[in-house]
């Protein structure tokens, strides 16, 4: 197991590298090729009405006078130990991993996303929690009473899931159960751990409704396959308890579910800025459209690098848990 997990590793750090490449290469080279200037390119980094000093100390920091290499090495730079900032910027540094300076905000970026962080996080994690729980058990459910009312019930559910998208279940859910979740907000897991998943049940409900049809589909068709095998009738035969052979049955799905839901964290992220979107939170989705709609390009820029990278660890820490899972990679 430990030799899966350094080559997990390696591949995760190679991965960060190649969204630093790929990012630095769209906010920084595409532009310049597209015929940009170096005091375009340092507007683009600036406040709304940059003063032409302002525009000079931006051009100096980012490296634009100098060649593209040396860009990139700041840019990895102040990725790795940070940098210094220029007199006037509201600080005098912005500490490693800097993922930039908003000279609009007079804040650094990771300190905007860390603020934003947990209303997405919230939103994330507990729509993985709340599809993963109910779309195991209803996928074992329907396995179990394969043909039966339970099966049918589940299957007919999980094609709504699969047929209606998000931006229809949030409108149609905030409109149909404002009565029994008035209030959607976020408040901090610390202060009351009962109104956070109160104030955010609406969102969680929407953001894992497709997803719960996508696990239940998945684990029916495991379990089914599962037992429907060799080992499955001998554990009957020897008189085994009938839910210790489900689950056995169950436990043979968790590798494919711990998969398939490595390749679902980028939509995870993506469907719970849209929920944001939907139910009027200030996550990190909002704080990228302010960047946008500020034309604050370090936000922007900062936003798809930490996304990124968060994927990155994320994918390695389901990784990690596949290794606890599949018994054959911890005697490998």
């Amino acid at each position: 197991m430990t030799t899966f997990l350094v080559r997990r590793a390696v591949t995760a750090l190679v991965l960060m590298l190649g969204v630093a490449v790929v990012t630095f290469a769209v906010f920084y080279v595409v532009p310049a090729i597209g015929g940009r200037t170096t005091d375009q390119l340092a507007a683009q980094f600036a406040s709304r009405d940059p003063s032409p000093e302002q525009l000079a100390v931006i051009k100096h920091r980012l490296g634009l006078d100098q060649s593209v290499f040396i860009q990139f090495w700041d840019y990895l730079k102040a990725l790795l130990v940070g940098t210094d900032l220029p007199p006037g910027s509201g600080a005098a540094r912005c500490d490693a991993p800097c993922f930039g300076y908003s000279w609009r905000l007079h804040d650094s970026v990771l300190s905007l996303i860390l603020d934003r962080l947990p209303v997405t996080v919230s939103i994330a994690v507990g729509a993985a929690v709340l599809w993963l729980v109910l779309g195991v058990g209803s996928g074992a459910l329907a396995a179990v009473t394969r043909g039966g009312l339970g099966d049918r019930v589940v299957r007919v559910t999980a094609l709504l899931g699969i047929c209606l998208p998000v931006v229809f279940i949030g409108p149609l859910a905030r409109a149909k159960l404002a009565w029994l979740f008035p209030s959607v907000t976020y408040s901090s897991f610390l202060d009351n751990p009962l109104v956070w998943a109160d104030h955010l049940v609406l969102p969680w409900l929407t953001l894992s409704f497709g997803y719960f049809a996508l696990y239940t589909r998945l684990v029916r068709s495991g379990m089914i396959d599962a037992l429907s095998g060799q080992y499955i009738r001998t554990a009957h035969a020897k008189g085994l308890a009938r839910r210790r052979v489900v689950w056995q049955a169950m436990r043979v799905t968790f590798p494919a579910v711990a998969t398939v839901f490595a390749m679902d964290l980028g939509l995870l992220l993506g469907g719970a800025v849209l929920a944001e979107k939907i139910y009027g939170l200030h996550g990190i989705g909002a704080l990228a459209q302010d960047g946008v709609e500020g034309q604050d390009l370090p936000i922007v820029l900062g936003v798809t690098l930490f996304s990124g990278l968060f994927i990155i660890v994320a994918n390695f820490a389901v990784d990690a848990a596949y290794a606890v899972l599949d018994p054959r990679i911890r005697v490998e």
